[in-house]
């Protein structure tokens, strides 16, 4: 049941399933928007504002991650600390800040796009990341199958533009790309699909809040 709660008996024990809170309904089109945060600034809530204009989104929901797989260290801030970092960089009723990731005991995204998807049947989700995500996505695990599981849109970060776009993933996809005047649709297609958004560039980064720069 999504986003509620329910207990059975099993062998004289209580079980009650995950409790997430996205409160998400038959119907809408989501936005699944991953990552660290380490810290999030002003370019994660551009990506995830032209997401949600040009898809035609009801909601962007920014997974806060506990780990990033591919790095070695550890974040330099909390979990907690980024959630709230992250919600107050995305106010409003269509910005939701999770840590489903968390809760979900999930450190991959294959099996968390598998794990929502299974907990909200009738939903449209769509993975959101940045142009600098999309190219180094053949390094994630499974990223053919993610591909294949739910629809991808991918809006443009400084640097990154023709990296991107020449990148494994978008080779290997690349007759699954939409035309960008064809991105609200994107949500309703069967994967695999995606989109490229370009838009003008916001250059914030973490990395550079984190030297201080």
């Amino acid at each position: 049941m999504a986003g509620g709660a329910s207990a059975s008996r099993r062998g004289g024990q209580k079980a009650r399933t995950l409790r997430l809170g996205l409160h998400l309904e038959p119907g809408m089109k989501i936005g699944l928007f991953g990552g660290s945060f380490d810290p999030p600034h002003e370019g994660h809530a551009h990506v995830a504002r032209t997401a949600l204009r040009r898809l035609g989104l009801d909601r962007v929901v920014w997974l806060v991650s506990p780990q990033n797989p591919l790095k070695k260290a550890a974040p330099s801030a909390s979990g907690d600390a980024r959630l709230d970092m992250a919600a107050r960089l995305a106010p409003g009723p269509s910005m939701i800040v999770s840590d489903a990731e968390r809760r979900l005991n999930s450190r991959f995204t294959i099996d968390t796009v598998r794990q929502l998807k299974a907990r909200y049947r009738g939903v449209h989700f769509v993975w959101i990341m940045g142009a600098d995500s999309l190219a180094g996505f053949h390094r994630w695990r499974e990223w053919r199958e993610i591909m294949k599981e739910i629809p991808v849109a991918v809006v443009s970060r400084p640097g990154a533009g023709l990296g991107g776009l020449s990148s494994p993933a978008a080779r290997n996809f690349k007759g699954d790309r939409l035309p960008a005047a064809m991105s609200r649709k994107l949500a309703l297609m069967t994967p695999p699909a995606w989109v490229y958004l370009p838009e003008p560039l916001n250059f914030a980064s973490s990395t550079a809040l984190r030297k201080g720069h």
